[in-house]
């Protein structure tokens, strides 16, 4: 599984130093779409779902994961999972779906006590790390820098979708890169979403697009909430009402799937609390750097952070139904029931 001892770690840099050594080198424009080997890192019940769905797709997919317990969930996937990060470094591209901005920098730089411990050190020339977290601009911006100075390309493609999304390959994805990068990594973006949006050249733009549209969503469940918990203080049926603007003025996406699940107040974990209020307060980071107040989105983090003080910090967003509720005088033992 492991071409070094179980929980090792490769010296990344001289592997690096060569260029032209192997198969690897030459112009990246020139390069054909990506069909070797790909590493993908951040197994989570997203990244689970996205790596499967490669493996379907006929793609070997090898798995880093730091605790050997997980190797036993991920073989019967068809994933070839390893606890040494080394086992990436001949991979044409490594796939990152980490939760935040210190995860992905220690795995693209290393870890403080061993800098050469990272894939900017370690890839070849002329691969690509395809970064789908949700992470801030200036973090894109800085893992972008750092593979160009090893000669390899970083597209950044965060996706819209939950996990169940993301099992039916039904994800959007934005992304944002050099375009023959891009270009080489649209067959994995075709195993997993059903659409792709190319919005440029600058990574970091595609994580904007993606920080801004999640608190478009967050918005959404906050006024979602407020108003079925009116409607509940009423002694109505908040189904009914649900049913109505969705059927009317409110058809999109967000207010058709978390509409019902607040109706029914069902608040099982996809997208938990400290990870919706990580992306509001990059969001806001965004907007105070741009000189743009965005009021709406101070009320969601105050929200976010009055749920976490009150022990549902394990709970989806569409708790924001539940804390709004509580906040009218509504009180229910908190649901994490999909049924």
């Amino acid at each position: 599984m492991s071409k070094h001892e179980p929980g090792s770690h490769l010296d990344f840099g001289r592997r690096a130093e060569n260029p032209s050594s192997g198969s690897r080198g030459g112009s990246q424009s020139s390069r054909p779409p990506l069909m070797g080997d790909i590493g993908f890192i951040g197994l989570g019940h997203m990244g689970t779902a996205m790596a499967a769905n490669l493996v379907a797709a006929g793609r070997r997919v090898i798995a880093y994961v730091r605790r050997p317990e997980q190797i036993g969930e991920l073989e019967p996937l068809g994933l070839r999972p390893t606890t040494d990060i080394g086992d990436l470094i001949d991979c044409d591209v490594v796939i990152t779906m980490l939760p935040d901005d210190d995860a992905v920098r220690d795995v693209v730089f290393g870890r403080r006590d061993d800098p050469l411990d990272g894939l900017a050190a370690g890839l070849m020339p002329g691969a690509i790390h395809l970064s789908m977290s949700t992470i801030s601009t200036k973090a894109a911006s800085l893992l972008a820098s750092e593979h160009a100075r090893h000669g390899q390309g970083y597209v950044a493609a965060p996706v819209f979708g939950n996990p169940d999304a993301a099992k039916a390959r039904q994800l959007f994805i934005v992304v944002a890169g050099a375009e023959a990068d891009v270009a080489r990594c649209q067959p994995i973006f075709d195993s997993l979403g059903q659409r792709t949006f190319v919005i440029g050249t600058d990574p970091q733009h595609a994580n904007l697009v993606k920080l801004l549209g999640n608190m478009m969503s967050a918005t959404a469940l906050e006024m979602l909430g407020e108003v079925v918990a009116v409607v509940r203080k009423r002694g109505m049926d908040p189904q009914p009402f649900i049913d109505i603007m969705t059927s009317t003025m409110f058809g999109g996406r967000a207010h058709k799937i978390y509409g019902d699940k607040i109706a029914r107040q069902i608040y099982a974990a996809g997208f938990v609390l400290p990870l919706v209020l990580k992306d509001v307060r990059l969001a806001l980071a965004e907007a105070e750097r741009a000189g743009v107040p965005m009021p709406s989105v101070g009320v969601v983090r105050d929200r976010l952070i009055t749920g976490i003080a009150r022990g549902y910090g394990e709970l989806d967003w569409t708790a924001l139904g539940l804390i709004a509720a509580e906040e009218a005088g509504i009180y229910a033992v908190p649901s994490a029931n999909d049924n």
